[in-house]
């Protein structure tokens, strides 16, 4: 059996699920706290930053883009054109670019601010952290989102999918982030129809169905949230 280490609105937790979903690998699911930094998770990955992967063989992969690699290379052969990868070079460079800006900059210029503030600070105890929202933070996030919505909608309106003719990593990648963003009700789907559309397209496979289901106490999903059709 292999187990995940991960938060149910962690990004790079849910992009880990997507793609695990998709190659359909049995996975038990430890939930973590991502502001406590415990020794036992410390123990896995020093850099005390989920997700965490620990295969069959207990090979312990750590970090969303990583774990998503690994499981191209170690379980991709089998899902011929769904592997998540294309085969050319070049190609294979643009998913990486892509998902370095989803899983890096929209992150940090957005998602990060959101789940934190919105979402972790709730959840955490008394002598876990400041659990007083910043609207400081809030600010930026919504500031920064229309350009993210924007960039994916241009990147959708040129292509069959972000990268490319082909489903792959950057997909997965975007949706992740764009779902806990979304879950919050903070994603402006008015700017772009394009990116609208490539949204409730990546929304409809199953393997999405998991992340529709996670829900936090005292703070309801926007509306729209478990809508295919929104």
């Amino acid at each position: 059996m292999s187990f995940l280490h991960h938060h149910p609105f962690s990004a790079a937790s849910r992009y880990a699920r997507l793609v695990l979903s998709e190659y359909d690998e049995a996975v038990e699911f430890v939930e973590e706290k991502p502001w406590v930094r415990n020794a036992a998770l410390l123990a896995l990955n020093p850099a005390g930053i989920l997700p965490i992967f620990i295969d069959d063989n207990e090979t312990v992969v750590a970090g969303g883009s990583v774990i998503t690699e690994y499981l191209v290379e170690t379980k991709g052969a089998r899902m011929g054109e769904v592997r998540l990868m294309p085969e050319h070079a070049a190609d294979r460079a643009e998913v990486r670019r892509l998902v370095e800006w989803f899983a890096g900059k929209l992150h940090g210029e957005v998602t990060n601010y959101l789940v934190t503030e919105k979402i972790y600070k709730r959840q955490m105890k008394q002598g876990e952290g400041n659990t007083s929202p910043d609207p400081a933070a809030i600010r930026a996030a919504r500031a920064n989102v229309r350009y993210h919505i924007q960039y994916i909608g241009y990147l959708a309106a040129r292509r069959n999918w972000l990268a490319g003719r082909e489903l792959t990593l950057a997909d997965f990648a975007a949706a992740a982030e764009i779902s806990c963003i979304d879950y919050l009700g903070e994603v402006p789907w008015e700017a772009d129809e394009a990116a609208k559309a490539w949204y409730a397209r990546v929304k409809s496979r199953p393997s999405f169905r998991p992340l529709l289901n996670d829900v936090v106490r005292g703070v309801p999903p926007a509306p729209h949230y478990v809508d295919l059709d929104f």
